[in-house]
């Protein structure tokens, strides 16, 4: 579970306005009403991290706003975060979508591909697929990160090493660790430190 810290939020609490929903076909299968939701900045799926070997403290947080469980998308992932100050997002990348990160607020070190630059508050950042990424927070203040997926997919990783808000929430063993790595290899591989 290598969200290592680039992840904010906490509570579940999702609007949907009224209109007419359309259904959507995912990539697995499965048909979903897409409903317009607005959201507010703290509202959304809060999830908070599980520890995993080698990280045993858990507490990072996200809000997964927008999904296929979340406004039934079939096509885009939107989530946000904030990196506190000295953590960082590890080397990975996303073999099946392309991803955009944009910074709301702090200062990063973003290692994209064989590139190294260091980028500030509305700093955007796209990542083709398959591309390697990392993100460090060489500032003082938090990173306010927004993720868009290009495809369904890493969310589920997401969940699968957090827990909702409220919920107990125990480190991952190295064999659950390790059956999630596996289970999600196509949508996200960590590089071994």
């Amino acid at each position: 579970m290598r969200l290592s810290s680039v992840l904010a939020g906490i509570s579940v609490i999702l609007a949907s306005l009224g209109g007419n929903a359309t259904l959507a076909q995912t990539s697995h299968g499965t048909n979903l009403k897409a409903a317009p939701l607005v959201l507010e900045k703290e509202e959304g799926e809060r999830r908070v991290v599980r520890g995993w070997p080698g990280h045993p403290d858990p507490g990072e947080s996200f809000i997964l706003k927008v999904d296929p469980k979340n406004g039934g998308s079939s096509h885009l992932v939107f989530v946000t975060a904030e990196l506190a100050p000295g953590k960082e997002i590890v080397t990975h990348r996303h073999p099946n979508a392309d991803e955009i990160l944009f910074l709301q607020t702090g200062t990063a070190r973003v290692h994209l591909g064989n590139a190294v630059r260091d980028v500030h508050a509305g700093a955007t950042i796209f990542i083709p697929a398959n591309t390697r990424i990392a993100v460090s927070n060489i500032g003082t203040d938090a990173i306010g990160v927004l993720s868009v997926f290009s495809a369904p997919g890493f969310e589920e990783f997401m969940r699968a090493g957090s827990a909702r808000e409220g919920e107990k929430n125990v480190a991952l063993s190295p064999a659950e660790d390790e059956a999630i790595q596996k289970k999600h290899s196509h949508d996200v591989v960590y590089e071994k430190p």
